[in-house]
């Protein structure tokens, strides 16, 4: 099923007998059951307003079209979200809708926010087949329920996205990293969360064991990049030597997809947690590979395949999804409170049940 107009989507949807797993782009692969409903044939940008930094389009448009639209007027998607192809050796274009979908959030969040902080409208099809809106297209509205921020993430259990809109904003003049070399995960926490804490607007914080280097981004005006780079060396100076990256904008991409851990064996698991929770947390994991991300915050662990980190590890004070390997993309289990509440809320979206049936919960 691909329908090309969102009245044929809604009519799709209220006519469903079976449950459906909703792609865009497919390119974080197969993770639940039922007949593919696409929406790669709602696509194309309806409106976008660089002076206004507003950019509205439908939810199948690729990525890159998008990209490249807010490149040609100096402007991009602050929020930096992941191209998981190389890591999940899949195929096909990502779509703003499955990155809206799944929160996707690449290094930058640490700084501008998650891409829900970047949502100011969407219009969906909700389980029964009804078009639904909720927010707008400026960045000052009031439309009374947030369900804007509560689509984004939702995977698609409530609803299945035909629109997005999204604020955007001006690409930076200047991009420099620093690069330290560390000693282990805890010195590397430390040190980015004292660059993190500092008022000279890291944008980019991560650690690569495997490189024994810890990573700072600044970005902005030429001058102020210039100065805060030499103000977060005496930040950090004292945890490691520092040097200054060569290619930035290449060495941040790969961190952003994971591209250390692109071809190599194994599982790969996304786990979320506090930074100071990363380094206890790296040597329970003894994973064959680490990436650390979001100073510590976001940890990426490469183990041997069909390892359940879930039940290795226990209660974790934290989220973990297997992101790549069997049963891939199935979300942690809330805790019970929380869970009563999801699932009156799919109840009340997705009656049927039909949307992506457990994904969630």
């Amino acid at each position: 099923m691909r329908p090309e107009t969102e009245g044929q989507l809604a009519e799709i949807v209220a006519r469903l007998s079976e449950p459906v797993r909703i792609l865009g782009g497919g390119t974080r692969g197969v993770f639940t059951s039922g007949a593919e409903l696409s929406v790669t044939g709602l696509n194309g940008i309806e409106l976008y307003e660089p002076g206004a930094l507003t950019l509205v389009t439908k939810a199948g448009t690729p990525v890159a079209e998008v990209e490249a639209a807010l490149a040609a007027e100096g402007q991009r998607l602050a929020f930096e979200p992941m191209d998981h192809r190389g890591l999940l050796g899949t195929s096909g274009a990502p779509t703003i809708g499955g990155v809206v979908a799944a929160n996707v959030s690449g290094p930058r969040r640490v700084h501008a926010g998650a891409c829900r902080d970047f949502l100011l409208g969407v219009r969906y099809v909700d389980g029964l087949g009804q078009v639904i809106k909720n927010g707008g297209r400026v960045m000052k509205n009031v439309t009374g329920y947030d369900l804007v921020k509560l689509m984004a993430g939702s995977w698609g259990t409530l609803g299945v996205l035909t629109e997005v809109s999204l604020k955007v904003l001006p690409m930076a003049e200047a991009e420099e990293t620093l690069c330290v070399a560390v000693d282990g995960v805890a010195q590397a926490v430390a040190a980015m969360s004292a660059a993190l804490g500092s008022p000279f607007e890291v944008s980019g914080a991560a650690f690569d064991p495997a490189a024994g280097q810890m990573l700072l981004r600044v970005e902005g005006f030429a001058g102020s990049v210039a100065y805060r780079v030499e103000q977060l060396r005496g930040v950090v100076g004292g945890f490691g030597d520092v040097s200054m990256a060569g290619d930035s904008a290449t060495l941040w991409r790969d961190v952003r997809d994971v591209a250390a851990f692109q071809g190599a064996p194994g599982d790969v698991w996304r786990i979320s947690v506090k930074p100071s929770d990363a380094p206890d947390l790296a040597d329970r994991l003894a994973a064959d590979g680490l990436l650390f991300d979001w100073g510590g915050g976001l940890i990426w662990a490469r183990v041997s395949e069909g390892t359940d980190l879930r039940a290795k590890l226990g209660d974790v004070a934290g989220h973990m999804t297997l992101v790549r390997g069997k049963g891939q993309a199935k979300l942690q289990p809330e805790p019970a409170p929380v869970a009563v509440i999801t699932e009156q809320l799919r109840r009340r979206f997705d009656p049927r049940g039909f949307l992506n049936p457990g994904l969630m919960g």
